[in-house]
């Protein structure tokens, strides 16, 4: 599958978890106080960190910038205690908190950059440009009188000229195919919801699916919401897919815990050298105590995903169906700084309910820490679970018996092996890397959108659309005039996977999420397995 491609999905993941992480609260201080190594000399206090600060702005030999020595200086600091701990400038702080808080201030739609235009893939439902009547397929060509088709734009310098405060205003000039003229826009932005349920849909008439994507502010809520939904479907058993999933807010992941707890039953615990124990339990009235529940995880899952995965895993209440999760298992508290700026301060570790920390080793540094999920593939962990040993100082044991292990993520009750679709497919390897599919599923449904109309459902696409042999060399046609050709043995074998894709991808500019995953996932390993267990019954309740 194409979110399974590591080598262009890690760093994004590596960026996430050291940015994102568990974040407890947010502590507000006036000021920073403290005098380092204090002394005295000469009658006045001596500061080393100040000092030296000083005496490099005032002698070196080139004017420097001291703000950005401070924050060069303040982020080594913090590299040095562990690869979690972090400074966040001023600048990058509303960035940074806006997948945590779920919502951000802007235009509301989904966009993607191709052949040089900015191609709206879908407005946002109760959004700004929803509002104004921008639709899929739409292509903006100005903004503020500035022209952004053929320039070469960026997707940062997108969202630096739509986002904005909420009550700005922004103008836009859109192309419309069939429309002989630009159609000008004035937008007034707002409130935009980042949603971290990605999908949530019934796999068969009793299985229901939910993937969520990470654990924000809403997040406890969208599950609920979701959940309540599969459950008017006739739902009687759950699949829980926190595959990528880097983590977030504490209290969101230990909420959901509780739904599937009973009462009493302890979540998690926080523990540092200034932190006193602090324990989470579940409460009574879980809604989801009894159901069958699978969990899917990967390399991808940390933090707060490894909480609720330890949690269910711990009280043998689900069957973990996937790879090794990444192994955070360090607890982070931003502090708010008079410049704006913030700190995320590693200040407790979090244990599982069998007492075992999963935070894996990072006492070789930053970079050793950071290459450790390429190492994995190095070993050959993602294609065969031997091939991962721990000593017996890491091995518990669950209420039920179940050996489970600490010091390094969690590891899953069914072992899946990461897709290797692509390994032996050179064709099929460079199409998937160059995000070929999407560009002509955008292109395809950008020609065919009346056509397309007739399928006023998701239910109806499904049921009546075939990506025929005529799509698939066309298809073919494309990336060869990109320079990416394929043997008639590569182009054959990789038919089945490939069209499946591009019928998701289609999907998803006419149904979004909701008509995305429940096509993608038809050939997914993972969750392959993980219904299969369901199914067999092997899914775990109290």
């Amino acid at each position: 599958m194409e979110g399974n491609r590591p080598n262009r999905y890690m760093p994004f993941v590596f960026a996430l978890l050291i940015g994102g992480g568990i974040v407890l609260g947010s502590k507000l201080s006036d000021s920073i106080n403290g005098d380092g190594a204090a002394g005295n000399k000469g009658g006045r206090s001596f500061n080393k960190i100040s000092d030296v600060l000083n005496y490099i702005q005032n002698e070196y030999v080139d004017t420097v910038n001291r703000e950005q020595l401070v924050d060069a200086s303040i982020e080594k600091m913090l590299q040095e205690l562990d690869p979690h701990s972090a400074y966040i400038p001023a600048s990058e702080l509303q960035a940074a908190n806006e997948p945590l808080e779920g919502n951000f201030e802007g235009v509301g739609i989904e966009f993607h950059i191709q052949s040089d235009t900015i191609m709206v893939v879908a407005a946002i439902s109760g959004g700004p440009s929803e509002m104004v009547g921008i639709r899929s397929g739409d292509r903006i060509v100005r903004v503020n009188d500035t022209l952004v088709a053929g320039t070469g734009i960026t997707n940062n310098e997108v969202m630096q000229k739509l986002r904005g405060p909420g009550g700005t205003k922004v103008k836009v000039a859109i192309f419309r195919r069939g429309q002989p003229r630009l159609i000008n826009f004035s937008i007034t932005r707002g409130k935009i919801p980042l949603y971290s349920v990605d999908a949530a849909f019934m796999s068969d008439a009793q299985t229901g699916y939910i993937k969520i994507s990470r654990f924000a502010a809403t997040t406890y809520e969208e599950f609920m919401e979701a959940a309540a939904k599969l459950d008017q479907h006739g739902m009687k058993r759950m699949i829980l897919d926190l595959r990528g999933n880097p983590g977030g807010y504490l209290d969101a992941a230990t909420k959901m815990a509780d739904e599937f707890l009973p009462d009493g039953k302890l979540i998690v615990y926080t523990q540092g050298k200034a932190r006193p124990r602090t324990s989470y339990n579940a409460t009574s009235g879980g809604r989801y105590e009894k159901i069958p529940l699978v969990v899917l995880t990967d390399e991808g899952s940390a933090s707060a995903s490894e909480i609720l995965a330890g949690a269910l895993q711990d009280w043998d209440r689900a069957t973990i169906v996937g790879r090794r999760t990444f192994g955070k298992g360090l607890v982070q508290e931003q502090t708010k700084l008079p410049d704006g700026s913030a700190l995320r301060l590693t200040i407790a570790r979090y244990y599982t309910p069998t007492g075992r920390s999963i935070q894996k080793p990072y006492d070789k540094g930053y970079d050793e820490y950071n290459e450790e999920l390429y190492n994995r593939y190095d070993h050959s962990e993602m294609l065969n679970a031997d091939s991962i040993h721990f000593p017996d100082s890491l091995k518990y044991t669950t209420p039920g018996g179940k050996t489970v292990y600490g010091g390094g993520g969690i590891m899953p009750d069914v072992f899946v092996p990461i897709d290797t679709t692509d390994r032996n497919n050179h064709y099929l390897a460079a199409v998937l890397n160059l995000g070929l599919v999407s560009e002509f599923s955008y292109d395809y449904v950008d020609a065919h959108r009346q056509e397309l109309e007739k399928y006023k459902t998701f239910a109806d696409f499904d049921k009546g659309f075939v990506v025929t042999d005529a799509i698939y060399n066309s298809f073919l046609s494309e990336t060869a005039a990109k320079d990416v050709k394929g043997t008639a043995v590569e182009t054959a074998a990789a038919a089945p996977f490939l069209k499946n894709q591009i019928r998701a991808f289609i999907s998803r500019q006419l149904y979004r999420n909701d008509g995305f995953y429940p096509i993608l996932l038809r050939l997914d390993p993972g969750y392959k397995k993980a219904v299969e267990v369901i199914e067999a019954g092997s899914a775990k309740t109290l």
